[in-house]
């Protein structure tokens, strides 16, 4: 009687097993994906030593000569800038500390940033043991917290880029399916409605929601935490709708062929995860090795978050924002050709 009632159950979880082997988007979800996200965080967080400080030394009296101390320490790159250009160098992040030369050093540097705390010992470290390791020359501290260098500034236009990713393939490739499941896309034959019509359509739509999207965030972002919008509307606009439909183009390439919603979204997965760890949403790209650059810089979201951040921190012209606009407009007329190709209506 016990073999009876066991002997289902046992068969149950052997078929749904079976069911499971079968699907190749699961087992790689289950199994490769962590083992691949592991590996990525992993190199861009491995240890590697020794990092080089980057100090800009003030444009003043013996700066040069500071500029040798400073070098001549090891681990210290340093160069001088004008007065004008060190403090926007600083304010947008570019270098962790600024240096005014006098009889007493300023340091200046955003208190909230762990590099530039590190970088201010690094430095004073640096220049008493020139003068004898006895702390002999008289340093002051300049704690700031600039708008445009802090992690908050760096995050708010990664989210954007990552919501206009997300938004755009999921809003357009989801939908596509979910039609197509239904049986809607098979009545479309019997129409004078051509392929490039639909798929248009839908790449269209996504842009109904576009602006209150990108506003809502930025404008999070810009009142509660005070992060700048240095750039103009025009800019901002172009970039996020470019962004938009270059991924509503991948989301249609993605959905052109998925038969289930299930295969969808592991396809969506598989495209987006990996951006999501590359693309310098969360922490800069530059984290990864120099070889893997040439390949990060050309995938779309890294190209819409740099935009975004030049914009937005830099206040960057539409001139200055050409070669991220020219990726995204590839990645957009080259995912929805070949999407046009591979389409099938059932």
């Amino acid at each position: 009687m016990a073999d009876a009632r066991v002997r289902p159950l046992i068969e149950l979880a052997k078929w749904r097993t079976r069911e499971f082997l079968r699907q190749p988007e699961a087992m790689f979800w289950v199994f490769a994906f962590p083992i691949l996200l592991a590996f990525a965080l992993g190199i861009a967080f491995q240890n590697r030593g020794a990092q080089t400080v980057h100090v800009v030394v003030e444009q003043g009296l013996n700066a040069d000569a500071l500029v040798e101390t400073l070098i001549a320490a090891g681990g210290i790159e340093a160069s001088v800038l004008a007065a004008d250009e060190a403090q926007n160098a600083l304010r947008t992040g570019r270098v962790p500390l600024v240096v005014v030369p006098g009889e007493t050093l300023v340091f200046r540097y955003d208190s909230t940033r762990e590099e530039s705390l590190l970088a201010r010992l690094v430095t004073n470290d640096a220049l008493q043991r020139a003068e004898g390791r006895s702390d002999v020359r008289a340093v002051r501290n300049l704690g700031t917290s600039e708008p445009g260098a802090r992690y908050i500034d760096f995050l708010i236009p990664g989210l954007l880029g990552l919501n206009i990713m997300g938004t755009g393939m999921w809003g357009v490739g989801f939908s596509i399916v979910r039609t197509r499941t239904q049986k809607l896309l098979k009545r479309f034959v019997a129409t004078p409605m051509r392929k490039s019509h639909f798929l248009l359509g839908y790449m269209l739509s996504r842009l109904v929601f576009l602006v209150a999207e990108v506003a809502a965030l930025v404008a999070f972002g810009h009142f509660v935490f005070g992060v700048p919008v240095r750039g103009s509307i025009l800019a901002l606009s172009v970039v996020s709708l470019l962004g938009a439909l270059a991924f509503a183009g991948i989301g249609v390439l993605v959905a052109s062929r998925a038969q289930t919603i299930e295969g969808v979204s592991g396809m969506m997965n598989l495209v987006m995860v990996p951006m999501w760890v590359l693309s310098g949403v969360f922490f800069s790209a530059a984290a990864f090795p120099d070889a893997m650059q040439p390949v990060i810089q050309a995938l779309p979201l890294t190209a819409l978050n740099d935009a975004l951040r030049a914009v937005l921190l830099d206040g960057a012209s539409l001139f200055a924002l050409t070669g991220w606009l020219a990726i995204l407009a590839l990645w957009c007329v080259g995912s929805f050709g070949v999407a046009l190709k591979i389409f099938r209506w059932s």
